[in-house]
């Protein structure tokens, strides 16, 4: 299914890199994982199952990267998450969200405060759609799930550019 979902690239924003005291970012980061899909991919359901039947969608997130017969994604179990558990969500919506998550910092270094502009913010204000993954429940998390102690999960869909960018911003 995903022969025309395809994986352009990947960027990574580690807190850590511009605020050095753990106790101060939590072990913050954010993922993108940008794929380019066709025309004739017009059906947001189609491209949710593209997505979640993709091998980079088989990433745990926790330092094993993409694994391509993983049964993981972020903390929980990859067969229990279907298109239906995305939820759309407003532009204002997801950007409070994120940066609720980044709450206690919003004194960010200008540095990072740039990286997550350009790399997360300016693709959300972008987004044709934008899609958020609910909590699944206990019954989804996997057997060390829990190492996650926050996990937000966006898909965002810009049709003009024909990307979509699954964006998962966390603290391990």
């Amino acid at each position: 299914m995903d022969n025309w979902l395809t994986h352009e690239g990947s960027v990574f924003i580690n807190f850590r890199h511009h605020i050095p005291d753990p106790k101060e970012h939590g072990f913050r980061w954010v993922d993108i994982k940008q794929l380019r899909f066709s025309a004739e991919a017009v059906d947001e359901g189609r491209l949710l199952a593209a997505l979640t039947g993709h091998e980079q969608f088989r990433d745990d997130y926790a330092g094993g990267g993409v694994l391509p017969e993983g049964p993981r994604h972020g903390p929980y179990w990859l067969r229990l998450i279907t298109p239906d558990r995305y939820a759309p969500l407003s532009h204002e919506k997801a950007a409070r969200i994120l940066w609720e998550w980044a709450g206690p910092l919003r004194d960010l270094p200008t540095e990072l405060e740039a990286a997550l502009q350009r790399e997360v913010f300016d693709r959300l204000a972008s987004a044709d759609s934008i899609h958020h993954l609910g909590e699944l429940g206990d019954e989804a998390v996997h057997d060390w799930g829990r190492v996650h102690d926050c996990f937000h999960e966006f898909v965002l869909i810009d049709r003009s550019s024909g990307r979509l960018s699954l964006v998962v911003a966390a603290d391990d």
